[in-house]
Formats: C-alpha cells, sequence, structure tokens
C-alpha cells in the first residue's frame, strides 16, 4: 500500500511551501517579510498562506529533520 502525501490537495509546489515555512522558521521575519521575499522571487501569496502553511506544514517539516539528524 501507497502512503499518500499529506500535500496532495495544495495547488502550489511542495518546494514553494517548504521555502516559505523554513524561511519563517529558521530567519526572524514576519509573515508579511516572508511575503515580501516571496514576491520578490515571482511568488504571489499572501502572508496568510504563509501562516496555513507553517501551522498545517511545519510540524511535517519538523519531523522530517528530526528524523534526519537519529540517522
Amino acid at each position: 500500500m501507497t502512503k499518500r502525501s499529506p500535500f496532495r490537495y495544495f495547488k502550489t509546489s511542495l518546494e514553494v511551501i517548504r521555502l516559505a515555512v523554513m524561511m519563517y522558521i529558521r530567519f526572524p521575519l514576519s509573515l508579511r517579510n516572508v511575503e515580501d521575499l516571496l514576491h520578490e522571487r515571482g511568488i504571489n501569496i499572501s502572508h496568510e498562506t504563509v501562516r496555513f502553511w507553517w501551522s498545517r506544514c511545519g510540524p511535517l517539516f519538523a519531523a522530517e529533520i528530526r528524523k534526519k539528524r537519529v540517522s
């Protein structure tokens, strides 16, 4: 049985979601700063979208990082 991706319902690619969440977590940026930085790279999303991605995908990314550190 194959494991379903938790990102299958998102319209945006996983790379963009990961970039936005990691920028917000790694650097002391506000949601609006992340929105501005992504806008400069040609990715037009709102700060509320970044907040949604962070609350929804942040724990998944954290678990993935923890798993890689243990190995």
